[in-house]
């Protein structure tokens, strides 16, 4: 290839519509639903080929950059910088910070924009209709990817195709968008022939895109300019790994909210599409879960420790007990650690979520393991006055310099060796020693071993929330 192709990864989500199994701290993208590797490490390995793509930039929430980075680390693969979001403003500003990025160091670079959340059950389709669709990039078009129906599906949006693009093979001019159909509507669009599954993946010139949002939305490149421009340096974590750019947030926060199809695609004279069967799915829903799953004879998608009789067409998801399952069908039923979810296929957890949010519940929030950028830690009991935490600590990793102002804690340490600060002393604990930390006094914990730290922390105190942390030094840039 004469040119290489910049893909730009948009890993933000709130963790809605597949809660339990995800959560506001961890979005779906970062969970591993269609295959053993995570929807965001599948999204990076499809674009991994450095014969045909520049390492790809990464725009997330700031609360899940260092989630992203680990993903990465775990499965060997490159990136060229992750750009934090603090509020997350959709497509189309995303696309225009990395556009600008990208633009600085190579003005004619073609970027190729991706959800990190779907999944592509035959990537080489996907990288044919990438090739496919470059030249008309290069022409100054603007090109999305249009899913070939495999039924009529009422939760995706649809695209018209117009008429095929002279010189051009395989590509065709983008007729128009439609929103998501009713049943009926949906069988007519797929009965006509001319209507594909609207992907959400494009690919155009930086310079085209940014030219045409400047016409029909300036205030978003106006307001992701001076994101850029009055950003942090960026940073690395322990000297490894792609760069972390945080963004100005209350210029970013200035953005309109809107997508790549309702800002530009939507209303250019110059956008293209490109049909593909790949077998993509969004994964958006549980009823696209189940229909992307592996299912048996009575058409059960079954995942973990679960057992069935006489059910038919369901999804039954166990993360830890066992899940018996009897006379039901059509019925999604997810169990995790802490939460249990019962409903329809159809059902709308979005509204269950948002009712649990209202009433100050914490499962919307996050899993009972949280994944922070030293590694994990994992509420194994609580009560009144007390909490105990199972913590592990990544090789070479360091929670902040911090003190605690309502609480004291109890560290036993598991197995391997933790490097404490304590007040003004330091001191190394092997396996099975401990030390005390009242409220107030200045405290660090590091692992200089080449293992995980494993330790128990039993926490007590008037207050125990995760706000109750005072930051003197923190290697991660974290206040």
């Amino acid at each position: 290839m004469a040119r290489k192709i910049h893909p730009v990864v948009l890993a933000g989500g709130s963790g809605t519509r597949l809660w339990p199994l995800s959560r506001t701290l961890m979005p779906k993208q970062f969970l591993p639903l269609a295959t053993d590797a995570t929807l965001f490490q599948d999204t990076i390995g499809r674009v991994a080929d450095p014969a045909r793509f520049e390492p790809p930039v990464i725009l997330c929430n700031d609360e899940h950059r260092f989630i992203a980075a680990e993903q990465l680390r775990a499965k060997d693969l490159r990136a060229g910088a992750i750009v934090a979001e603090k509020t997350g403003r959709n497509t189309a500003p995303a696309a225009a910070v990395a556009a600008l990025m990208i633009a600085t160091s190579d003005p004619d670079a073609v970027l190729l924009v991706l959800p990190a959340d779907h999944a592509i059950a035959r990537p080489e389709k996907f990288i044919a209709a990438v090739d496919i669709a470059l030249g008309a990039a290069e022409a100054g078009r603007l090109v999305t990817f249009g899913v070939t129906p495999a039924r009529p599906e009422t939760g995706y949006g649809y695209i018209r195709r117009g008429e095929a693009i002279e010189g051009l093979p395989g590509c065709f001019a983008l007729a128009r968008f439609v929103e998501k159909p009713d049943a009926e509507t949906a069988r007519a669009y797929v009965d006509d022939g001319g209507y594909d599954w609207n992907s959400g993946i494009f690919l155009f010139k930086a310079s085209r895109y940014l030219e045409e949002l400047d016409r029909l939305r300036p205030a978003i490149v106006a307001a992701c300019r001076a994101a850029i421009e009055g950003g942090a340096p960026p940073t690395k974590t322990n000297g490894q790994g792609p760069d972390f750019i945080a963004l100005d947030p209350e210029a970013f926060a200035a953005a309109p909210a809107i997508s790549i199809d309702n800002a530009v695609m939507e209303h250019t004279s110059s956008g293209a599409v490109v049909p593909v069967d790949m077998g993509w799915s969004d994964l958006g829903s549980f009823q696209a879960l189940w229909e992307s799953g592996s299912k048996d004879g009575a058409g059960n998608v079954v995942i973990g420790d679960a057992m069935t009789a006489d059910v038919t067409k369901s999804l039954v998801v166990s993360q830890g007990p066992l899940v018996c399952v009897i006379g039901l069908d059509d019925v999604v039923i997810v169990a995790t650690e802490d939460a249990v979810l019962v409903a329809s296929k159809s059902g709308d957890v979005k509204s269950m979520v948002e009712r649990l949010i209202a009433e100050g519940r914490g499962e919307p929030l996050s899993h009972p393991k949280v994944h922070r950028p030293w590694g994990t830690y994992h509420v194994i009991d609580q009560g009144e006055g007390f909490q105990v935490k199972r913590i592990t600590v990544n090789p070479g990793a360091k929670l902040s310099l911090q003190s605690h102002q309502h609480r004291a804690e109890h560290w036993v340490v598991v197995s391997g060796r933790a490097l404490v600060t304590l007040g003004r002393e330091t001191m190394t604990l092997e396996e099975n020693e401990t030390v005390d930390i009242a409220i107030g006094v200045l405290h660090r914990l590091e692992n200089p071993g080449a293992e995980p730290l494993h330790l128990i922390e039993i926490q007590s105190g008037s207050y125990l929330g995760e706000d109750d942390i005072v930051r003197y030094d923190d290697s991660y840039g974290r206040e």
